[in-house]
């Protein structure tokens, strides 16, 4: 497994980020979680993220049982913040100092921890002041209860916004956490490049189109069963955007390109993501141990222009790069 800096800073992540997302808590059993969160560990990963609003808590509540007994300093816990938890209350979700304070705390508890490592915004907050917002995070850095700040699907604008508070006082965005794939390249024509300049690093989800791009789904038939697209909880509605034939047809025309290299369709998805400088690590998630033991195998790998050059031409028009879709709530949900 190998690591990079994140961000401006001297934090290194692995490349591959294990993350207990809606699969952990929810629709995975216990066991079974934090029988992943193992083999993880057994392939290198030392990087581990989550958020307080999967599964309403249960998530993080799973990840820390999983990693108890193991170094603290050896691991990186990165957790979120912004979404609705608890009873949904009034001030149950956004990145009102209440709710960063009250939820910082939270967190840690369940996650049997005194610091994470990454506290993250987990979208970007348009009913509440910025200022207020980032003078919460140099608090909860002031305090110690997170090491580092990030954020989630800001746009460059935002992320800019954010930098020059966060300079103000005393502290960096390090991170930013968005949507990136083969599919989906929203963030390359202004995220990355405002990325670069203010020195933060992007950490993505779904790298393989949330299963699409491992070639399971095949066009013309139905979604095997127990895969993400029968998963009527949420897991059907995320996938939807390509689950049309023509996607599915393009995406089985990536096969012959990860054979040539030696490659999984899932390891060449995971690569593609990492040949991006800006891209410090790739989150992954599993419901069986041997899916990370697939996935991890990407670490390392470089694609050259001739591989890359086949991806796109297999895609074709079905890539999305438009920059306007990287954006957050238009109000506070609740």
């Amino acid at each position: 497994m190998e690591h990079r800096y994140l961000g401006r800073s001297g934090l290194k992540v692995s490349e591959i980020t294990y993350g207990n997302w809606l699969t952990h808590g929810s629709q995975v059993e216990n066991d079974a979680a934090t029988a992943c969160v193992r083999a993880a560990l057994d392939a290198g990963i030392t990087t581990f993220d989550t958020a307080d609003a999967y599964a309403n808590g249960a998530a993080e509540t799973v990840l820390g049982e999983a990693l108890k007994g193991e170094r603290r300093a050896s691991l990186e816990i990165l957790t979120k913040v912004f979404w609705p938890t608890g009873p949904k209350g009034p001030n149950d979700s956004g990145l009102s100092r209440k709710h960063i304070m009250e939820s910082i705390d939270g967190s840690l508890r369940r996650l049997q921890t005194d610091y994470v490592d990454l506290y993250q915004a987990h979208r970007f907050d348009v009913e509440t002041p910025l200022e207020e917002t980032m003078q919460a995070f140099a608090d909860v850095v002031r305090s110690g209860k997170a090491l580092y700040i990030g954020v989630s699907e800001w746009t460059a604008a935002q992320l800019r916004d954010g930098q020059a508070l966060a300079q103000e006082l005393g502290f960096r965005l390090v991170s930013n956490q968005p949507q990136y794939s083969m599919l989906w390249r929203v963030i390359e024509g202004e995220v990355v490049p405002a990325s670069e300049e203010l020195g933060v690093s992007q950490i993505v989800f779904s790298p393989i189109a949330q299963g699409v791009l491992t070639g399971k789904y095949q066009p013309g038939a139905a979604p095997p069963a127990g895969s993400r697209a029968t998963d009527e909880k949420g897991g059907a509605n995320m996938i939807k955007r390509w689950m049309d034939d023509d996607t599915l047809t393009r995406v089985q025309a990536l096969q012959p390109v990860a054979s040539d290299l030696g490659l999984s369709m899932a390891q060449l998805a995971v690569a593609w993501v990492l040949q991006n400088d800006n891209v410090a690590s790739a989150i992954i998630g599993a419901s069986r141990p041997a899916q990370v033991a697939d996935n991890v195998e990407a670490s390392g790998v470089r694609l050259d222009p001739e591989a890359l050059k086949r991806v796109d031409e297999a895609l074709g028009e079905k890539v999305e790069r438009d920059a306007s879709k990287t954006q957050s709530p238009p109000t506070r949900p609740s």
